[in-house]
C-alpha cells in the first residue's frame, strides 16, 4: 500500500505531451480531510488512466478545506466535519457525503499487537483527559485480565490541525463521558488537556510509530498501510468490536439520510452489537453558483465516476462506499449547481 509523506499534495496529471497549459486547463483542484485522502490517491490515479483529467488534492485537513472553499481557491472543498444548513445557505455551499469509514485508536506499547488491547470510552477519554498516565493503570488491566501491561508512561497524541477526524473522535468522547464533553468538548479543534500534535493523519501516525508507550487516532487506511496495533473498543451495546468495513457498515446502517437537512449526518456510538463506535462519513463542499461552470462539470463527473466505479477501491481499503440510494439523492441534489445563467451545470 502507497504510503504518504507529511503535507503531501496529490498530483494526478496529465501525460503523453500535451501542453502545460493544456494540462492545467483540464485539472480539477480540491482541498482538505486527510481522512479520506488515500482513498482520494486511487481514485485520482485510475480516472486519470481513464479519461486524462488531473485532480489536484491538498490533503490540509478539514479545517483547511472549509477555510479554502469559502475563499473560492478550489474547486471542491472537502470536510469530515459536516456543515449544518444553516452554515451552508448562509455561504451558498452544497454538501454531500462522499464515503464512510472509521476512526481507530493505534498504539505503540511493547508486547501489544493489534487486537490485543481492549478500550472503553471512559479509559478513553480518561486517557485523553491525563487522568491515566500509565499503561498499567488498573482502570485498563480491569478491562484487559490476561494481557501483560507494562509499567510505562502514556503519550497522547492528538491532531495539531483543524481536523474532521478530531470532530468525529470529540463527538464519540463526548457521548461516552461527561467529564470530557463538560471540560474539552466536541469540535475539530479543541484544547487538548495533554499530549503532543500531529498534523494530519499522517502527522498523528507518525508520532505513534516513532514514540515508544504513545496512543492516536487515525483514520482506519492509514493504521493500515502504516502497519500499526490498533486497539478494539467496547460499542453501545458494551461488546468489544474490531475495526473493519463490516462494523463500519453495521454503524452506518441506521442512518436517515433522506431526511438530513444539508445532509448532515454523525455516524458515532450508534446502536448494534457489531457497530465500530467511532464511525464517520467524509463530505464534498461546492458551490451552489459557479463561475466557472466547466470546471464543476468536471468536478461533478468525477464524482459521478466515482460513486459507479470506485466501490472496489474503497472496499480494499476498508472504506465503505455510499448506499445506492444515497447517491441517488446526491446527484439530484447537484441540480441545484448551477452556473450564473441559472443553467444546471449537471
Amino acid at each position: 500500500m502507497k504510503r504518504f509523506a507529511f503535507g503531501v499534495a496529490l498530483s494526478v496529471v496529465l501525460a503523453s505531451g500535451l501542453s502545460t497549459a493544456a494540462v492545467a486547463g483540464s485539472n480539477i483542484t480540491g482541498a482538505g480531510a486527510t481522512f479520506p485522502y488515500p482513498l482520494y490517491a486511487k481514485w485520482a490515479s485510475a480516472y486519470k488512466k481513464l479519461t486524462g483529467i488531473g485532480l489536484n488534492y491538498q490533503s490540509i485537513g478539514s479545517g483547511g478545506g472549509i477555510r479554502q472553499i469559502y475563499a473560492k481557491t478550489v474547486n471542491f472543498g472537502a470536510t469530515d466535519k459536516p456543515l449544518k444548513a444553516n452554515v451552508l445557505a448562509k455561504h451558498g455551499l452544497v454538501q454531500f457525503p462522499m464515503v464512510m469509514g472509521g476512526v481507530v485508536p493505534v498504539v505503540n506499547v511493547d508486547g501489544i499487537k493489534s487486537g490485543a488491547l481492549k478500550l472503553d470510552g471512559t479509559v478513553l477519554a480518561d486517557i485523553y483527559l491525563g487522568k491515566i498516565k500509565r499503561w498499567n493503570d488498573p482502570a485498563i488491566a480491569r478491562i484487559n485480565n490476561g494481557l501483560r501491561l507494562p509499567d510505562a508512561a502514556i503519550t497522547v497524541v492528538h491532531r495539531s490541525d483543524g481536523s474532521g477526524t478530531t470532530f468525529i473522535y470529540t463527538n464519540y468522547l463526548s457521548k461516552v463521558s461527561p467529564e470530557w464533553k463538560t471540560k474539552v468538548g466536541n469540535n475539530a479543534s479543541v484544547a487538548w488537556p495533554v499530549g503532543v500534535g500531529g498534523k494530519g493523519n499522517e502527522g498523528v501516525a507518525s508520532y505513534v510509530k516513532r514514540i515508544k508507550g504513545s496512543i492516536g487516532y487515525v483514520e482506519y487506511a492509514y493504521a493500515l498501510q502504516n502497519k500499526m496495533a490498533y486497539a478494539l473498543l467496547k460499542n453501545r451495546s458494551g461488546i468489544y468490536v474490531k475495526p473493519q468495513k463490516e462494523t463500519f457498515a453495521a454503524a452506518a446502517a441506521g442512518a436517515d439520510w433522506a431526511n438530513a437537512p444539508g445532509m448532515y449526518q454523525i455516524l458515532t456510538y450508534e446502536p448494534g452489537k457489531k457497530s465500530w463506535p467511532i464511525t464517520g462519513a467524509t463530505f464534498i463542499l461546492m458551490y451552489k453558483v459557479q463561475n466557472d461552470p466547466a470546471t464543476a462539470k468536471r468536478v461533478l463527473k468525477f464524482f459521478e465516476w466515482a460513486y459507479a466505479n470506485g466501490d472496489g477501491m474503497a472496499g480494499k481499503l476498508d472504506y465503505i462506499p455510499m448506499p445506492d440510494k444515497v447517491v441517488t439523492i446526491v446527484e439530484h441534489n447537484w441540480k441545484a449547481i448551477k452556473g450564473r445563467n441559472g443553467k444546471s451545470v449537471y
